[in-house]
């Protein structure tokens, strides 16, 4: 297994680039990883009426911000190339008429207005259509009609397509890596299209070619694709290569944060969460939310996948070292967007002051330049109270501002009896202090505390309101020399008189 691993990441750029995705691609990455292998980028694009401009860039950009390394690819070439289906044209159609030869495929001439009539009569006795044995005698194709009416039809330039003939009375089995053994009965599957009309081919064609051509060995893929695998088992049969069919890996479904139904955009919608990994468009990313990439790498490696340990924090190179198929689950994955945070908080505390503070800058409002050996400082006051690096601006501007609002409740519990007159003298020891670190502001606060026999919320929590404006934050002390003496004194001055006019007003 070591050995001739080669798998490949293959969207399609019909939009964003669903979490989903993004969790399809980072399997591939680590099992390729694990043994050694190579990864390749395929561009599905054969789908051209959902062609989106830009979406193929935004699939390569969210690979690269990941670090999920592609040895061959739309973006770095190779040997097996191209690697975009719409530059593969000419090879889909040759292999398609080969199957059209060889008896396992055929000409159908159905004009859209004649497969809806049949999908109608079908419907109308409480059945479903299907386009097989049983019903293509009743339709227009090279196996119902005669050969010189074939010929006829194409040399008036009929439009058709090309469809796979299945195999009847057949048991076609897919070996399942997730799945284990999974049968399907050839008398009830659709004969795809395989090549449209319009000189495109199919997925189903597209993808059973490029795979065998580019020596795909695993090919590991959303559950949804399960039901079109056995119709890609009898390509490779019908064309001869059975004995190099990959092997497949059909992933668990991504579920609603309730466990019930396929997430969707709509209920990330809804919960206020992204399903992009990247901005797309109007709608934000998880980069741009200040997720790390390591961090969402971590979260989406359990989303179907355990390593059989209690661990749960992995680095990209920890995860390729456990990652097997093996342990991936057939079960759905519930999404749960607060243990994705709970990831990127973990990452974030263990950053150095100095890389949390370039990743903070990156997020700092325009109008705000603070020097980033002041940010290092401040960022290891709070880093234990953010999840994601924007959180710095966002809940402690108090750092760098003067609270222009106080926590009211804080305020009316705790500034009443003879409490101004404490913090009066209080102001007056701390501005005696020569060194102004967290030793001696320390020293002074608790010795006057004890001195005059209170309470530590009694000084302590009006204290901390005075300084930041809210009744949560980093220890007092550090955060007292942080700010400074003067700064200090002139916060505690200003908020004893606006406490004074709140108890007033109460």
């Amino acid at each position: 297994m070591s050995q001739g691993v080669r798998t490949r990441y293959a969207p399609s750029p019909t939009g964003y680039q669903h979490i989903g995705g993004v969790r399809t691609a980072l399997y591939c990455y680590l099992f390729t990883r694990h043994h050694g292998g190579t990864m390749v980028l395929r561009i599905e694009d054969t789908d051209r009426s959902r062609y989106v401009e830009g979406a193929e860039q935004y699939i390569i950009d969210t690979l690269e911000w990941l670090g999920y390394d592609c040895q061959e690819g739309v973006h770095v070439g190779g040997d097996k190339g191209p690697y975009r289906q719409s530059d593969r044209q000419a090879i889909y159609e040759q292999y398609a008429h080969q199957l059209v030869d060889s008896g396992n495929a055929y000409l159908a001439f159905d004009t859209a207005e004649e497969l809806t009539a049949a999908r109608s009569a079908c419907e109308k006795k409480g059945e479903t259509f299907t386009y097989n044995a049983a019903t293509r005698e009743q339709m227009r194709n090279s196996i119902s009609l005669s050969k010189e009416e074939v010929d006829r039809l194409l040399n008036e330039g009929v439009p058709h397509v090309i469809r796979l003939r299945v195999p009847q009375d057949e048991e076609v089995v897919v070996n399942d890596i997730v799945r284990g053994r999974v049968v399907f009965d050839s008398n009830l599957l659709d004969e795809k299209v395989l090549f449209k009309s319009d000189g495109m081919p199919t997925y189903h064609l597209a993808n059973v070619v490029d795979d065998h051509l580019m020596e795909i060995s695993h090919v590991i893929r959303g559950e949804e694709w399960l039901p079109s695998t056995p119709s890609h088992v009898v390509m490779y049969k019908a064309f001869g290569w059975e004995d190099s069919m990959p092997k497949f890996a059909h992933l668990p479904l991504i579920l609603k944060p309730t466990g019930k139904g396929k997430l969707s955009k709509r209920d990330a919608d809804k919960l206020g969460f992204p399903i992009f990994p990247l901005a797309w468009e109007s709608e934000r990313g998880y980069r741009e939310l200040g997720f790390f990439p390591e961090a969402l790498t971590n979260f989406l490696a359990f989303l179907g996948w355990n390593p059989g340990t209690e661990q749960e924090i992995f680095s990209k190179e920890e995860l390729s070292k456990v990652f097997n198929l093996d342990r991936v689950s057939k079960a759905g994955a519930r999404f749960d967007f607060e243990k994705a945070k709970w990831f990127n908080q973990q990452y974030l505390m263990a950053m150095s002051d100095e890389d949390l503070a370039a990743s903070v800058s990156s997020f700092a409002p325009e109008d705000i330049n603070i020097p980033m050996d002041q940010l290092t400082v401040a960022c290891g006051l709070v880093k234990e109270r953010m999840v994601f690096p924007i959180d710095f601006w966002k809940q402690h501007h108090y750092l760098f501002q003067q609270p222009m609002d106080y926590d009211p409740k804080t305020v009316r519990k705790k500034w009443k009896n003879n409490r101004a007159e404490q913090f009066q003298e209080l102001c007056a020891r701390l501005e005696a202090l020569e060194a102004f670190e967290v030793a001696e502001v320390e020293q002074v606060v608790k010795g006057y505390i004890k001195e005059k026999e209170l309470g530590f919320g009694d000084i302590l929590q009006p204290w901390r309101v005075m300084l930041t404006g809210i009744p949560g934050g980093p220890d007092l002390f550090r955060l007292s020399q942080f700010l400074g003496k003067q700064e200090v004194l002139k916060r505690m001055k200003v908020a004893m008189q606006s406490f004074d006019e709140m108890a007033a007003a109460i």
